[in-house]
């Protein structure tokens, strides 16, 4: 006889129906399930205890009923669990990264969740711990480590912590040769620090009440953080703002941004009291990013710009007390589908990374003579990283090459010699047979001609019949490309024959800033009917059947999920959208919450404008829920996510269990102790992935596949 709980869970909970309508461009929106968004969400996000009770006590019961229904794959869960830790090596370091008599590193230990941060003498040596992860994290059910940084003359570590999965940081400075941190806590920063030359100033975003980046301060060491200077302030709701520096040190760069344009102010790190200066004036649709350079005619700014018609960008240099766009002159042209992703600049040479062909490539520009050369790969869908490290003048950058089946190697290369020196290559404890897995690269035709480049990998002796269940992963906004690396945890879907897919569709990078452009704002349609299309694709060419599909994404990815469940839901199996923004055209209404103004560029504002109403509307996930059959689907939450507030899937998924007419597998989890990147340690992330996977092994009927 089933138990008291087991009867109480055997039907999934249903929302309370409080309809809440409003009118917006003649048309009117009715709302049952907006009483799922807390009034006083940004207190919850300091503080998750002040949730409603009401609200709290449906989340909860959402996930007793998830946990209930996915309770035959408790087994799996724990398989998955272990095969994907014991493909970690668990003693693990990076490679360590010099920085004047000190090199630095991170490292983790047996069982432990979090990173360690280290240095040792230039060279080799005695170790040091600067910070451990594990240590800082004990008592807490969540803990994130954002950005750091060290003092120029080393004696000083600042970093930030946040320990809700808000991403509000706490920023602590830590005396480097006592282990303590001082006296300085600066709250509810973006959790990135900047240090002038002095060693005694740094500079850092505050967030405003309402989760926003909006200003710029300075701290002085010693000082409390009450007493900090305002630098830079933005008043349009519409920006953000960030803060770095130049590879060479000298300046502190202020970036403030929407998703189409941005503007950079500039102050001398020597004289970190000066005011800052603009390069130049934001103008809709220009975007450029600027560098320190020390050319033989004197100091320059290298500006990476869409200036001039360059939808790829072009390189252009300027004088540093002249930076104005009249005094811009060309180092590198455009070239139309050849996108510069990101400039680099050493004392000596300029570094960019580019994408050509869906393929990134590294290409080296010496200052003196203006020679170029490319470092150049076989493999024909790869992943690719780049990164200077902390020092200005020396000739080597670091890169890191991996591909569907090939674990990451980390590179050090001499950009003068062109010496490749290998670092260090992922370890898989477990074992991984490179030559046991395939991993291709084809093209799909989308519904106007455009070819969507879609990566797949799968075990040699998968059958390519059409029997296979295949995994298809998609995200497709903000310019974001999703690249062809290696991942230890899919191999565990692979292993149990499925074949893994990652569809590139529009709206993201991945052929060019146009593949971007085709896929935002008016043109957002192409990336759910390019999702779609890969998958009918691949049913066309024989790898899986209609029908067969598991379809994944999370953010912006988790919009496409719930786009395509209403628009094909019978070409999926099952649908996984983790923290999924499925609430769009609410929350593009709500210019309070603390992403929606920035993001108005990206999606359309439909508050001023009924064509952008009608736009989104004709895709936002939660409205068009409809009275039919979907796949079974599994949604993920977060409480404290700033970014796709956690009522944004518990709305969806009330929806869909008013409107849908199967009896598909339909289940939300909310972490009620994390955020936006789900459980903050290596392990507790693993577990999240494994229920992620048991899922969709279950709907598959694999729950017993044999590796």
């Amino acid at each position: 006889m089933p138990t008291p709980v087991q009867t109480q869970l055997a039907l999934p909970p249903r929302a309370a129906k409080r309809p809440v309508s409003a009118t917006h461009h003649g048309v009117t929106l009715t709302d049952d399930y907006a009483w799922l968004r807390a009034p006083n969400w940004q207190e919850v996000m300091r503080d998750p205890t002040v949730l409603d009770a009401e609200i709290r006590a449906y989340l909860e019961a959402e996930n007793a009923y998830t946990e209930a229904a996915m309770s035959d794959t408790r087994g799996l869960q724990g398989t998955l669990f272990q095969e994907m830790k014991a493909r970690i090596k668990e003693d693990d370091s990076s490679v360590p990264s010099p920085d004047g008599p000190w090199e630095y590193y991170s490292t983790t230990i047996t069982g432990g969740q979090y990173a360690r941060i280290c240095r040792r003498p230039r060279g080799g040596g005695s170790e040091t711990i600067l910070l451990d992860g594990n240590t800082e994290a004990e008592g807490k059910a969540y803990w994130s480590m954002g950005a750091m940084a060290h003092s120029h003359d080393h004696r000083l570590l600042a970093y930030g912590v946040d320990d809700k999965g808000s991403e509000l940081y706490t920023v602590r400075i830590r005396d480097l040769a006592t282990g303590r941190d001082l006296g300085d806590a600066i709250p509810d920063t973006r959790g990135a620090v900047v240090w002038a030359q002095d060693n005694a100033t740094i500079f850092y975003v505050r967030l405003d009440e309402n989760h926003r980046p909006m200003a710029v301060y300075r701290h002085t060491v010693g000082t409390p953080s009450s007493a900090d200077t305002l630098v830079y302030e933005e008043d349009d709701i519409g920006f953000y703002v960030g803060v770095g520096s130049s590879q060479s040190g000298k300046l502190i760069v202020i970036d403030v941004h929407d998703h189409q344009t941005n503007e950079a102010w500039l102050i001398d790190a020597d004289h970190p009291a000066g005011a800052p200066r603009l390069v130049c004036a934001r103008r809709t649709g220009h975007e450029y990013g600027v560098e320190h350079a020390v050319l033989p005619g004197g100091d320059r700014l290298i500006i990476t710009t869409n200036s001039g018609m360059a939808e790829d960008f072009r390189i252009c240099s300027a004088p540093i007390d002249a930076p104005a766009e009249a005094n811009w002159q060309e180092l590198v042209a455009h070239k139309p589908g050849r996108l510069i992703l990101e400039t680099g600049v050493l004392k000596g040479h300029m570094v960019r990374l580019e994408r050509e062909d869906g393929l990134p490539r590294i290409v080296i520009h010496r200052f003196a003579d203006g020679a170029t050369h490319t470092i150049a790969f076989d493999e024909e869908a790869y992943g690719l990283g780049l990164s200077t490290g902390y020092e200005f003048d020396t000739m080597a950058i670091r890169f890191t090459y991996s591909s569907m089946t090939t674990p990451a190697q980390v590179f050090d290369y001499d950009v003068e010699t062109r010496g490749r020196t290998l670092r260090k290559t992922q370890e898989i404890p477990s074992g991984h047979l490179i030559a046991d897995y395939v991993t291709r690269r084809l093209f799909a035709p989308a519904k106007d001609g455009e070819l969507v480049p879609v990566t797949l990998l799968y075990r040699k002796s998968t059958p390519l019949d059409g029997s296979a269940p295949l995994f298809l992963y998609g995200y497709g906004s903000y310019g974001i490309s999703m690249p062809a690396s290696f991942s230890t945890t899919r191999l565990s879907l692979v292993d149990r024959g499925f074949i893994f897919a990652i569809a590139h569709v529009r709206g993201g990078k991945d052929k060019g800033y146009r593949w971007y452009t085709g896929g935002k704002h008016k043109t957002k349609l192409n990336t759910f009917t390019d999702f779609i299309a890969a998958g009918e694709f691949l049913v066309a060419q024989g790898f899986t059947k209609r029908g067969r599909i598991v379809a994944n994404g999370g953010s912006a990815g988790g919009m496409l999920m719930g786009a395509c469940a209403n628009m094909a839901p019978d070409l999926f199996l099952g649908i996984i959208a983790d923290v999924p923004f499925v609430d769009v055209l609410n929350t593009m209404l709500d210019k309070d919450l603390p992403l929606t103004p920035p993001e108005w560029p990206e999606w359309g504002n439909p508050i001023e404008s009924a064509e952008n109403f009608a736009i989104i509307k004709s895709y936002s996930p939660y409205d068009n829920v409809a009275a039919k059959a979907y796949p079974a689907i599994f949604a993920y939450g977060g409480l404290t996510d700033p970014r796709v507030t956690y009522w944004e899937p518990a709305k969806w998924v009330a929806k869909l269990r008013e409107k849908k007419t199967d009896s598909n597998l339909l289940v939300l989890k909310t972490n009620m102790s994390a955020g936006h990147g789900g459980a903050s340690g290596r392990f507790e992330a693993l577990k999240e992935v494994a229920v992620d996977y048991a899922f969709a092994l279950k709907v598959a009927g694999l729950l017993n596949a044999e590796i």
